[in-house]
């Protein structure tokens, strides 16, 4: 067993030292305040003390061939992040965290797993950076893949410690440091409809798109959309802000039976208009605030069929309010699903990027306090105070130090391709840090846009 020592705590003022594998392993929940199911987390550890900085979480790739190019990317990512951030990383911390497959054990489970840790270890010792410790957590228990002493680290693992019972869950406890489930739970609730509610919610869509394309198409038909859709969204945010809270799944869908399947088109559809989606963010702060969440997690659950793609604008939205009220870890899956149905948007990655870098959210919530609404850099969008996002937040760059290029106006509505799937981009998502500074920022790899969906949206 690794002996060295490893302080971290859930508040500054406060350090919580782990020693050895089985501290790291029931430490890993409240570093990343979730449960990481099926996922990559890696840890920087800074000092002659292993003071834990940023950290950085990708789902495992399923195909081993994947392993070797994504164990380079995410060591990069880590230890440029935390230079430019903060310092170069004395070491690194790897965990791999996935249940065992059907008619899998878990011992099976870590050593199909062991060429992927090998590959991370020598990625990261590429870049002279060790890995101190590679830990696999499967089905409620660990397994070392540094220590080879079986004495302290057996071949069948050894078991976590019941929730709540360790030095570092009574330390989190008395911080009011929060562990919010799974990942797999969190993403649950953000996810679309497969119920038998989701055909008539794809016809309204379906609908919905018919009368609302050659409006938004017109130059004064979008602005009457756009004040359309605001209008129903604060009729809906009323509605949901007068019934009892919805903090888990059973309550969310009581949400869905206050909203009507045309309301949530109109509203999804009309968000689609960046300018509309821009007005909504200023929806961010007090009971005002819990009641965009809960909308813009319910309509992104409306995205159904080949609407998935449309689910980018609510989900963006529901991960800018997390942010803005201090739940990073909320945020961050919020905005990763948002890149997962569309990896171009702009937005996603803007926030993504803030978020993961330790940025104060403040410098945006006074811009839209003010009444600006942030737009690109091309004009298209004039909000009142005419305030640019990439004022506050670091655009992503494209090849030769450019800016993706952006459309301003809304694509006509396309006929969905038949039987074509987008394979899913895969990008580092840092988990929630200790310290709001301390994440590291994902790689800037995009993906290609999946053609074929319906609707009219507008190019971010």
């Amino acid at each position: 067993m690794n002996k060295r020592e490893e302080p971290t705590g859930p508040s500054g003022a406060q350090q919580i030292t782990l020693r050895g594998p089985g501290d790291l392993a029931d430490a890993l929940p409240y570093l990343m305040g979730f449960h990481p199911n099926d996922s990559v987390v890696m840890v920087a550890l800074h000092g002659g003390r292993g003071r834990f900085g940023g950290r950085l979480r990708l789902g495992i790739p399923p195909e081993p061939e994947e392993w070797a190019p994504v164990a380079d990317q995410l060591a990069r990512c880590l230890i440029e992040g935390s230079e430019k951030r903060e310092s170069r990383p004395d070491a690194i911390v790897v965990f791999l965290c996935q249940d065992p497959a059907e008619g899998e054990s878990a011992p099976q489970t870590m050593e199909r797993l062991r060429p992927l840790a090998q590959r991370l270890r020598t990625a990261c010792g590429v870049l002279d950076v060790p890995v101190l410790e590679a830990l696999c957590i499967s089905d409620g228990r660990y397994w070392s893949y540094c220590c080879p002493d079986e004495r302290c680290c057996p071949a069948e693992g050894n078991s976590l410690a019941l929730p709540g019972t360790t030095v570092m869950a009574a330390a989190a406890a008395y911080a009011g440091v929060q562990v919010r489930g799974s990942l797999r739970d969190m993403e649950a609730r953000l996810m679309p409809w497969e119920t038998p509610a989701a055909p008539e919610q794809e016809s309204a869509l379906d609908s919905a798109g018919a009368v609302l394309v050659s409006r938004i198409l017109d130059v004064e038909g979008r602005g009457e959309v756009g004040r359309e859709t605001l209008t129903l969204a604060r009729c809906l945010m009323e509605r949901l802000g007068n019934a009892p809270a919805a903090g888990s799944a059973e309550e969310d869908a009581r949400d869905d039976t206050l909203i009507t399947a045309e309301e949530a088109a109109a509203v999804i559809l009309g968000l689609q208009d960046r300018e509309t989606r821009d007005r909504a963010a200023a929806w961010m702060e007090g009971r005002e605030a819990g009641a965009a969440l809960r909308l813009w997690r319910a309509l992104a659950r409306r995205c159904v069929g080949p609407y998935v793609e449309h689910a980018a604008a609510p989900l963006t939205l529901a991960g800018w309010v997390s942010w803005s009220i201090g739940d990073e870890a909320g945020a961050r899956v919020a905005l990763g699903l948002a890149l997962r149905a569309d990896p171009s948007y702009t937005f996603a990655q803007l926030l993504h990027e803030a978020c993961n870098q330790g940025l104060d959210p403040e410098t945006l919530r006074s811009c839209l306090r003010g009444g600006g609404v942030p737009r690109d850099d091309d004009g298209a969008g004039e909000g009142e105070g005419g305030i640019s996002v990439h004022g506050s937040l670091s655009a992503p760059q494209g090849p030769g130090g450019r800016r993706p290029e952006r459309r301003a106006e809304p694509r006509p509505a396309r006929a969905p391709a038949a039987g074509r799937k987008r394979k899913a981009v895969r990008r580092p998502e840092p988990g929630a840090a200790a310290h709001p500074r301390s994440a590291v920022g994902r790689p800037g790899a995009r993906g290609a846009r999946r053609p074929g969906h319906r609707g009219v949206r507008t190019r971010e």
